[in-house]
């Protein structure tokens, strides 16, 4: 069966993103990035994957991304239909109608849990991409394998939780793995208790 992966930048005091949303204070250079795009470069937007020469690179990890509607909101205000046309893309949204038709895009208003069961129980040996946002993290926090999280030498102090509201509670993690960069970004994997 597929897992789903919540894999994402986060600050030391747990945000995804600041106050309004942001996230460009993340490090987006340094040691620790030719190690991500090499393991996940399925997961660098579309319109990156070409001048970072990765047009064409198979995936690794991930057939499908699944995201809350603000996280693909990203995308739209930069005036792209998608930030991954390249992978099969759900994302949740009370609005389905609302969205860019693009080829590939899912706009679900479906329980997500209904729908993550769903997709894990396809057949493929490709995993599923939880890429944000943490309220749609707090909605799915007891279908979540695995957490793989960049976390960026930074405090936030409010902003977007890692998980927020809906399922959050306690839950036990196991730490599989770390990596610590230089840039002072750490790679850390957790897999449910």
């Amino acid at each position: 069966m597929r897992k789903l992966i919540y894999y994402v930048a986060v600050t030391v005091d747990g945000f995804i993103a600041g106050p309004e949303g942001r996230f460009d204070a993340f490090l987006a250079e340094g040691d620790h990035m030719p190690w991500l795009i090499e393991r996940y470069p399925e997961t660098i937007p579309g319109h990156f994957r070409e001048p970072l020469g990765l047009a064409g690179t198979p995936h690794r990890e991930f057939d499908t991304v699944l995201m809350g509607r603000t996280t693909h909101q990203v995308a739209v205000d930069e005036g792209l239909a998608s930030g991954y046309p390249h992978l099969r893309q759900y994302v949740v949204t009370h609005r389905p109608g609302d969205l860019p038709a693009e080829e590939g895009l899912t706009a679900s208003d479906e329980d997500p849990v209904a729908l993550v069961r769903r997709l894990k129980a396809e057949d493929s040996p490709l995993d599923i991409w939880l890429c944000g946002g943490g309220t749609l993290a707090g909605q799915l926090l007891h279908e979540i394998d695995e957490f793989r999280l960049k976390v960026n030498p930074l405090l936030f102090g409010s902003g977007i939780p890692l998980v927020a509201g809906g399922g959050a509670s306690a839950l036990s993690l196991t730490q599989r793995m770390r990596r610590e960069f230089s840039s002072g970004v750490s790679y850390v994997e957790y897999s449910r208790g």
